[in-house]
C-alpha cells in the first residue's frame, strides 16, 4: 500500500509544480509572486520531481517555442513530425538539454523574463542529485514493497515527468474534443481533468496561453490547479493576473 501511495503522491505533487511553477509561471507568467516565493518554488519542484527535476528556464523556453511553432517542423514535440511517442520524447529531451545548457541560440521572445537560478539548477539537475533521488526511491521500494508487481511501478517513479509530458504533448494532440478552432491539433483530453490537474484542457490553453484558468469553458471543465492558485492568491502569496478574455466556445 505504501508503494501505491508514494506513486500517487509523486504523480500529483510533481505534476502540480510542473503546471503551477514551470508552466503557468515560468512559461506564461499568468501570475506574479515575490522573489522568496519563486526560490521556494524552485526548491519544492526539486523535492517533488526528484530525479525528474526540470529547470524553469529550460522548460519555460521550450514551452514558449511549442506554442509559437505548434505542429510545425520547429515544434519541440509534435505527433505530426515524430513517428512515435518514443521518438518525440527523445527529441524533446535533446531540445530541452540544448536550451538548458545554452548550446543553441534562442530568440529573445522565448527567453524574456523566464526565471533562472543557475547555480541551483546545476545542483538540482546534476547526475549526482538524480542518483541520490533514485537511490532513495529504490530504498523506499526495498523497504515497503510487499509484492513483485509493485516493483513495476519503480520505472514510473523514475520517469514521472516524461510520462506527464507524453500524455499532453502526444495524446492531447491526438485524442479528445475541441472547444475552439486553432491552427494546431491540440485537444481537451478529459471532460473533467482529474488526471492532469487541468493540463489536459490543452485546446482551451492553446486558444489563449496567457489565461490562468485552463478550464471553465464548459460546466464540467474544472481546473484543479487553478482552484489551488485561487486559494494561494487569497492568502496573498501570489497575484493572479486578470485577463480581458471572455471565451465563447465555437459552435
Amino acid at each position: 500500500m505504501e508503494i501505491v501511495i508514494l506513486i500517487i503522491v509523486l504523480w500529483y505533487t510533481g505534476l502540480f509544480f510542473q503546471t503551477f511553477f514551470l508552466h503557468r509561471y515560468a512559461a506564461h507568467q499568468t501570475f506574479t509572486m515575490p522573489p522568496l516565493g519563486e526560490k521556494i518554488s524552485f526548491v519544492l519542484t526539486w523535492i517533488f520531481q526528484g530525479p525528474n527535476y526540470l529547470s524553469a528556464y529550460g522548460y519555460g523556453v521550450m514551452h514558449r517555442m511549442h506554442h509559437a511553432y505548434a505542429d510545425t517542423e520547429k515544434d519541440p514535440h509534435s505527433p505530426k513530425y515524430d513517428k512515435n511517442l518514443f521518438a518525440m520524447m527523445w527529441r524533446t529531451k535533446n531540445m530541452y538539454q540544448d536550451i538548458n545548457k545554452r548550446r543553441i541560440k534562442i530568440a529573445e521572445e522565448f527567453t524574456r523574463n523566464v526565471p533562472q537560478w543557475e547555480w541551483f539548477d546545476k545542483i538540482a539537475g546534476s547526475k549526482i542529485s538524480r542518483l541520490i533521488w533514485g537511490s532513495l526511491y529504490v530504498l523506499f521500494f526495498y523497504t515497503f514493497a510487499t509484492a513483485w508487481w509493485q516493483w513495476l511501478l519503480l520505472p514510473v517513479a523514475f520517469l514521472m515527468a516524461p510520462i506527464h509530458g507524453v500524455i499532453i504533448n502526444w495524446f492531447a494532440h491526438i485524442y479528445g474534443y475541441v472547444n475552439f478552432k486553432v491552427k494546431d491539433t491540440s485537444k481537451n483530453l478529459l471532460p473533467f481533468d482529474f488526471l492532469m490537474m487541468g493540463e489536459g484542457y490543452h485546446n482551451n490553453h492553446h486558444k489563449n496561453a496567457n489565461r490562468s484558468n485552463f478550464g471553465g469553458i464548459r460546466w464540467h471543465e474544472i481546473d484543479p490547479t487553478f482552484l489551488i492558485m485561487k486559494f494561494i492568491d487569497f492568502l496573498g502569496l501570489i497575484k493572479i493576473k486578470k485577463t480581458d478574455v471572455d471565451f465563447i466556445r465555437d459552435k
